[in-house]
């Protein structure tokens, strides 16, 4: 894949309203599925606890409500991604289908593990997001569309501003955000270092 093909300019879709302050990686993927020796069912345990009960029967849950199928766009509260560092929370938002994730605050770690996988990571403030929220639960099929060159959140007619740091930008919009695309890349670079080292 080439750095081009990396960029991330604009995402578009519907949005998942998720209720809930300091909701955890355990609670994002619970521990016991970090066994799996890769990432690739790790869209079928998001939040599995809290959607499905000890008899594998769904419970209330927005990614278990069909008016939510298929949204690209996760909305979040406070402290998102808190608790253990562990990159499978990440894989599984990812592999579920989610293409970014809104909120008002994040761990810093859980937003670095989102960023090696090309998940923009949007913070606005209490009130931006309590009125996204209340649009997307008001009508589902609401469509938004987040532009990262522009830095805005659009819902529906409404266009909610934030501010991303600039290495975060850069990285999304030059499509540098995976580092082995980086490194293949620049593979002549690479040889070239390489063969000059005297070891």
């Amino acid at each position: 894949m080439s750095l081009t093909e990396n960029k991330i300019l604009t995402i578009e879709g519907r949005g998942i309203p998720l209720e809930g302050n300091d909701i955890d990686t355990d609670q994002v993927v619970p521990a016991r599925f970090l066994k799996e020796i890769t990432f690739k069912n790790m869209g079928d345990y998001l939040f599995y606890d809290a959607r499905f009960d000890e008899d594998g029967k769904a419970k209330a849950h927005p990614l278990n409500d069909s008016k939510f199928k298929g949204g690209k766009f996760l909305v979040v509260q406070e402290n998102f991604g808190c608790g253990s560092s562990r990159e499978h929370a990440a894989q599984a938002i990812k592999r579920y289908g989610i293409k970014a994730v809104i909120g008002i605050s994040f761990s810093e770690i859980f937003s670095g593990n989102c960023k090696s996988l090309g998940i923009p990571i949007v913070q606005l403030d209490k009130d931006q997001i309590a009125k996204i929220a209340h649009a997307l639960t008001d009508d589902p099929t609401v469509m938004c569309a987040l532009n990262i060159e522009n830095e805005t959140f659009k819902v529906g007619t409404k266009i909610f501003f934030f501010s991303m740091a600039p290495t975060l930008k850069a990285s999304l919009v030059g499509g540098t955000w995976d580092a082995l695309t980086l490194l293949q890349n620049n593979d002549q670079k690479t040889n070239r270092l390489d063969a000059s080292l005297p070891y």
